[in-house]
């Protein structure tokens, strides 16, 4: 049994403009649009937790993953092309940490369970490539480069029989990264 539930409290607060001016909207949950709140967010500072903000609403679009600290200027230190329009905390998760990676979608193909980061899904397991996976402990980032590079998506524990539903058409993934900040 995982504690991924053991400590849920976050806090960021986006800004309209670079350097934290402007109007500010606090967050302490996921929220799917932030379009009612803000009409723009530039800068942003996570108190406490680990948030993904997407640039479109609804959990949609590029990923980043974000930890206790200042993002003066995000749009150009992440080389984001849009502000950021929702986002979704990130529970800590205390224990082990379990994903098993197929080749193809659906769970087909090879397969290969993890319980520790990879930084080359080619050279560890000669996949070509991951297009489906059953995250069981833990919450993960999976890079679309080798070596924890390129665009990213969070998965928390469930299936994800097609990553394609999930918006990533044509996206691979070569590399996972577990999520073990002390958020």
């Amino acid at each position: 049994m995982s504690n991924t539930g053991m400590n849920m409290r976050g806090k960021i607060t986006f800004y309209e403009e670079k350097n934290f001016q402007g109007r500010s909207y606090e967050c302490m949950n996921d929220c799917s649009d932030m379009s009612s709140s803000l009409s723009r967010s530039q800068s942003c500072r996570v108190e406490s937790g680990c948030f993904m903000v997407y640039d479109r609403n609804n959990y949609m679009g590029n990923q980043y993953f974000m930890k206790r600290g200042e993002y003066s200027d995000y749009m150009s230190m992440m080389g984001m092309r849009d502000c950021i329009k929702s986002c979704r905390m990130i529970p800590m998760h205390r224990g082990q940490y379990r994903m098993k990676i197929y080749e193809n979608e659906n769970f087909g193909g090879q397969s290969h369970e993890m319980m520790e980061d990879c930084d080359n899904v080619m050279d560890r397991y000669r996949m070509n490539e991951c297009q489906s996976c059953n995250v069981m402990d833990g919450h993960w980032l999976m890079y679309e480069q080798p070596q924890f590079r390129g665009k990213m998506m969070y998965m928390r524990p469930g299936e994800y029989r097609n990553f394609r539903d999930m918006g990533m058409s044509g996206q691979r993934f070569m590399s996972m990264r577990r999520i073990t900040d002390s958020c």
